[in-house]
């Protein structure tokens, strides 16, 4: 395990290679799973400012959901979530033919809004859990990233490079940076 300032972090941030390939997976991470996306309490507020302008790149499903239920809801245990559509894929889901994106990273894209998606959704597939005291960043294993993992493609990149800008969006850059050192030494240690 890697310890950084306050944060407990997997080996597997180290030592694992990924990239997101959408050609495989068609964006499933958007449609699957039983909750929306994990929000922050500072982004609440953020989305429900930015939603006249991401509207637009929403289907006609997601911005009923939005309108019925508000852009996020409390999953089982309390914690704000974006909102679904029919309990299965993210309300701000938008498509290009039969790939899931999201309506929130297409409008920042365009320059249309600042914010460049949730972090939960930038920083994938790292889950942090917040422990008051200490968080802990692991990697979420999931079946519809097995294609992602392999580290035969030769465009795929360490985890935490892979991520670096949500990253450095989360925790700054020197702490970044210190990530970086003790990753290094640990593939090394590894022989990568």
């Amino acid at each position: 395990m890697i310890i950084v300032g306050n944060c407990i972090i997997s080996d597997d941030i180290a030592l694992r290679n990924f990239e997101c390939r959408l050609e495989c997976c068609h964006g499933q991470c958007c449609v699957e799973g039983d909750a929306g996306a994990p929000l922050d309490q500072d982004e609440l507020p953020v989305l429900d400012r930015l939603l006249p302008q991401v509207l637009p790149f929403m289907t006609a499903e997601g911005q009923a959901a939005v309108r019925e239920h508000g852009t996020w809801q409390p999953d089982e245990e309390g914690e704000p979530c974006t909102t679904l559509v029919s309990g299965r894929e993210c309300a701000f889901v938008c498509w290009q033919g039969d790939t899931a994106l999201c309506a929130i990273e297409c409008a920042h894209r365009r320059g249309i809004i600042d914010f460049p998606k949730p972090l939960s959704c930038h920083l994938y597939p790292i889950r942090i859990e917040d422990y008051g005291e200490f968080q802990t960043l692991n990697y979420h294993q999931w079946e519809v990233c097995r294609e992602a993992c392999h580290a035969e493609s030769s465009t795929s990149q360490p985890l935490y490079h892979y991520l670096e800008v949500p990253l450095v969006r989360k925790y700054g850059q020197a702490w970044y940076d210190e990530l970086c050192e003790q990753c290094e030494q640990m593939r090394r240690q590894h022989g990568l």
